[in-house]
């Protein structure tokens, strides 16, 4: 039997990781169990979540300072819980949101150089809105300055950080959002959710247009748009928590169009999507391995895997248009490990030196699109794009600026002086004793807070036994009043006949003397009539 083989450009692509030395070793990366990538990329910069003493911290490392980072490494101190969740501004490379367990989100500027005696760098915005933990944070992908934000008190906000200012708040989520991911133009957003369904909303509406049911496991799952087209693929586990691949029409979330079964394995995969080669990979937390598959008419082909020793707790993707086109390089990978971020380079074999123009579409710039203002507005528009032939190029540093500094755009700055004081730690013993003084704070507090939920929640209880005891009342009133109307009533009839009765048998007895007068009075008048007619005659 004949076997035919599909086409395609990048049935061959191999990964191969980077060597030791040409690694970032001497990490502390976070320990925190909450589901993130650990890491986000840009040209420039690697961001990564770090396992701080105190306090909420993360590092961002500049692409080219490989090997083994120095114990006192400047640090992006400002939040007073774990960072969760960290994106580079698309349009600015020295540009980096995060989202963290305090609640906040803060916005940075990353230094072109690191001075020498530079302990940790200061956050330009502070974003307060949300109630309770910042678990993604995600840049718009063609308006300049536009912020998502998702958080455990099961809302998405949308920011202008030009303007330091909430722009949007989203409902519609009954449970903890998992995952976000923007459309191609950024009119829409795709979210998976822990109550297992999957939405579709518009962010600038503020409304929910599409809702089905997804990955029915309890472990969490992912979603990711597949570029300018109408399509979504999810990762999740099914019901015998198996892990699975869905691929779905954004129109009809009534059943997916595709759905694959992976293997047994208990780790979240996480899944990026290249629009210009049309690949998707899968990382799974815990695995060693990386899939990828090409997309083509509503059909998942499988490629190939790369294959490790060493599991992964995080990932992310260089941008394309940073990738190295002269070694035919279509994506990059940076590997998340217990200490270490390892590069994993993803390459089409080609025997030629020249710019292979069919491998390497125009990929999305980092030039806007749209400003945030116009986006707000209503307008949309596709990201533009730039030719990779004459490959990457470092461009000057902008310029964040914006219209409210970080402590006025934090208007809850002013009560709380405890964070204040972290801020102002110098050393990290400093900051570890006012750390553990904010925590002792926080925690007297919380206990205030308690005791006073405790006591309203017993006058509540009390009022209501109050209102149960009055009702109750009220109706033993209403109940028992009705019989005693009933009987009086009774007992007036009862007396009005007997009245009755009693004047009868009072009037009967002098009826009888006046017939015995009229008796004798006829019989004597007869005797008197007699007389006279005797007399007569």
């Amino acid at each position: 039997m004949s076997r035919f083989v599909r086409a395609s450009k990048y049935r061959h692509v191999y990964g191969t990781s980077a060597k030791r030395e040409n690694c970032y070793d001497n990490l502390r990366v976070s320990a925190n169990a909450w589901d993130t990538n650990l890491v986000s990329v840009n040209p420039l910069f690697i961001s990564v979540n770090w396992n701080s003493g105190g306090g909420g911290t993360f590092a961002v490392i500049p692409h080219k300072q490989v090997g083994k980072l120095p114990d006192n490494y400047p640090l992006y101190r400002g939040h007073t819980a774990a960072v969760l969740d960290t994106d580079f501004n698309p349009f600015n490379d020295y540009v980096v949101a995060s989202g963290a367990e305090d609640s906040k989100v803060m916005v940075w500027t990353v230094p072109e150089e690191y001075p020498e005696d530079l302990e940790q760098v200061e956050p330009v915005l502070k974003l307060n809105g949300h109630g309770r933990k910042v678990g993604q944070v995600s840049f718009h992908p063609v308006a300049e300055n536009v912020l998502a934000s998702t958080s455990t008190d099961l809302t998405i906000k949308l920011w202008d950080i030009e303007k330091g200012m909430e722009k949007q708040t989203v409902l519609g989520h009954t449970e903890i959002i998992q995952s976000l991911s923007w459309n191609y133009n950024g009119s829409l957003m795709v979210t998976t959710c822990r109550d297992k369904k999957l939405r579709i909303l518009d962010l600038r509406a503020g409304k929910v247009v599409q809702e089905g049911a997804g990955h029915q496991g309890i472990k969490g799952s992912r979603a990711v748009w597949l570029g300018d087209t109408d399509r979504i693929v999810t990762t999740g586990f099914s019901r015998m928590s198996d892990r699975q691949l869905n691929l779905w029409d954004a129109g009809d979330f009534g059943k997916p169009i595709k759905s694959e079964f992976l293997d047994t394995s208990a780790g979240i995969i996480m899944p990026f999507y290249d629009a210009d080669t049309k690949m998707l990979y899968l990382a799974g937390k815990g695995d060693g391995n990386i899939r990828y598959y090409e997309y083509e008419n509503d059909e998942l082909f499988f490629l190939s895997e790369f294959k490790s020793g060493e599991p992964q707790r995080g990932i992310g993707f260089l941008p394309k248009r940073a990738v190295n086109v002269s070694e035919c390089e279509v994506a990059r990978a940076y590997k998340v490990s217990s200490n270490i971020i390892e590069p994993i380079s993803f390459t089409v074999p080609r025997k030629s030196d020249a710019f292979q123009a069919d491998i390497f579409p125009p990929a999305i710039s980092d030039e806007p699109a749209l400003t945030a203002d116009a986006w707000f507005a209503g307008e949309n528009a596709h990201p533009k794009t730039i030719d990779l032939e004459s490959g990457f190029t470092v461009k000057a540093k902008k310029e964040f600026v914006t219209s409210q500094p970080a402590e006025a755009a934090a208007p809850a700055a002013a009560t709380e002086p405890a964070s204040d004081k972290v801020s102002d730690a110098k050393t990290e013993r400093e900051y570890q004793n006012k750390y553990h003084e904010l925590q002792q704070e926080n925690a007297d507090l919380k206990n205030q807070v308690t005791q006073r939920d405790v006591k309203i929640r017993v006058l509540e209880v009390e009022l209501e036994r109050l209102k149960a005891a009055m009702a109750e009342t009220s109706l033993r009133e209403s109940s028992a009043s009705a019989p005693v109307d009933k009987t009086t009533a009774s007992e007036s009839t009862s007396t009005e006949t007997n009245a009755l009765e009693d004047k009868d048998s009072q009037t009967e007895p002098a009826i009888e003397p006046v017939e015995t007068a009229t008796t004798a009075e006829s019989a004597e008048s007869k005797k008197e009539s007699n007389d006279a007619s005797q007399t007569t005659v």
